[in-house]
């Protein structure tokens, strides 16, 4: 494609649109990458040639298969299960697999989007996929859910492998479920192969990945505010959600000093003036992973606490910081209007893309400290890319190692987003712009030494 053949932003994105029809979650995703590398690569004419961000926009594949499980009853269960293999340019493709009534192929397809940029800013070897069902895990019993997942495996095995594709947990698949699926892929293959991450530390997992996705949030913020001046002590943060992400930042914002005021689940969010200190954090962490019960319970275990239902979102309580942990669009522009209103002047996304286009745009134009989830949350994905070397190593490291090398993981994906964030006379960084262009750039350069694949 010659130069003068290039086509504005517009026309791409109208393209995407139009190749993508019901898919607005997938057009989101790539219209927010769009919008920053569009700039970049407009004199970078080995860009435009190769049509690389064209063929990043256009999934390797997406598989898209039957489940038929058994329910208690005797019932017989129809779900339908998807994986989407997104690129695979730097590595296997790496991404979790969520089971959820919300899950699409257009939500698939846009988290295995970003996990392309956000598994390329790790600096580890691993490409982006993600996958799932509609399948909901929250009211069966194990034995469900166990038949569930070994049925999910049985289609999805002949598309995995630990050097083709290696899923991992999210939204609805834990520990539990990681155990089922991997006994199931296990059991077919007569293999003994590090396929899943999130596994159990008894066979193969790894110390702190539980935590590492909340820590790593929270260790990103941290940076974030260091080139303020600032750290957390004595800071108010709003953080949603009250599962494996929301509890673990909730965690290491008390550690460092901060004050948690908010956790929420899709019934709405609790507010505790006096703080969400440990030992609260703690009781969530029994209540959702042990009890499976509902926010909502906590104002009766902990006095002062308000409830606010109806599905509210915690947005609009006045804080410093505020980290949106539970799913994608949670947060919109009135409320990231509402945010900077009451005070709050940086923002470390805990969920992927929890904030809608006209959110990030106003947090952008008011130019406060916002952490994408690509950068932000890609502390998870980074100990899953260390377990999977443990697991070919056969080794296991400590938990002080895995620590530090989290930590540094994180302070290099900031470097990355200040080294392409920034800009000539302003001290001001474009969070958003530096992951975008600092992912694109490593994916994209790949593909061009592969030549057109």
């Amino acid at each position: 494609m010659a130069v003068s053949d290039h086509v504005d932003l517009p026309t791409f994105i109208a393209g995407v649109s139009k190749r993508n029809p019901g898919q607005p979650e997938f057009v989101q995703a790539v219209t927010e990458v769009a919008e920053d590398i569009y700039d970049f690569i407009g004199d970078k004419e080995q860009y435009h040639k190769y049509q690389i961000l064209r063929r990043i926009a256009e999934p390797d594949r997406v598989i898209s298969f039957r489940v038929c499980w058994e329910d208690d009853a005797g019932n017989i269960r129809v779900q339908r299960g998807w994986r989407v293999q997104n690129n695979n340019s730097i590595g296997p493709y790496k991404g979790g697999i969520r089971f959820h009534p919300s899950v699409t192929e257009s939500v698939l397809k846009f988290l295995a989007f970003e996990q392309t940029f956000k598994n390329a800013l790790t600096g580890l070897p691993m490409g982006g996929g993600k996958g799932g069902s509609n399948f909901n895990p929250k009211g069966k019993s194990s034995n469900e859910v166990m038949r569930f997942c070994q049925s999910f495996m049985t289609e999805l095995y002949r598309h995995i492998g630990a050097d083709v594709d290696v899923p991992a947990g999210d939204i609805g698949v834990g520990g539990r479920e990681i155990g089922y699926m991997f006994g199931q892929y296990k059991r077919i293959t007569n293999e003994f192969t590090g396929v899943l991450t999130g596994k159990g530390l008894e066979w193969g997992g790894s110390l702190i990945r539980t935590e590492a996705t909340g820590y790593g949030a929270t260790y990103f913020l941290l940076e974030m505010l260091k080139t303020k001046g600032k750290d957390l002590v004595g800071l108010n943060a709003v953080i949603s959600g009250s599962g494996n992400v929301a509890t673990h930042a909730a965690e290491k914002v008390n550690q460092l000093g901060g004050k948690v005021l908010t956790l929420s689940d899709s019934e709405g969010y609790i507010y505790d003036p006096e703080g969400i200190t440990q030992d609260k954090v703690n009781w969530v962490k029994e209540l959702k992973n042990k009890r499976r019960g509902r926010i909502s319970e906590y104002v009766k275990e902990f006095t002062g606490a308000q409830f606010h239902g109806g599905g509210a979102r915690p947005w609009a309580v006045p804080c410093d910081v505020a980290m949106p942990c539970a799913t994608q669009n949670e947060l919109n522009g009135d409320d990231a209007k509402l945010l900077i209103k009451n005070g709050c002047f940086a923002v470390s996304e805990g969920a992927n893309m929890p904030t809608d286009l006209k959110g990030v745009h106003v947090f952008k134009d008011a130019k406060i400290l916002f952490a994408p989830g690509k950068a932000a949350n890609a502390g998870g994905v980074a100990v899953s890319g260390l377990e999977m070397s443990q697991n070919s190593s056969r080794i296991s490291w400590k938990e002080e190692d895995l620590q530090k090398m989290l930590i540094d993981i994180m302070q290099g994906i900031h470097k990355s987003c200040v080294e392409y964030g920034g800009s000539a006379g302003s001290d001001h960084i474009d969070y958003v712009k530096g992951a975008n262009i600092a992912g694109f750039k490593k994916v994209a350069d790949a593909m061009l030494a592969y030549g057109v694949v």
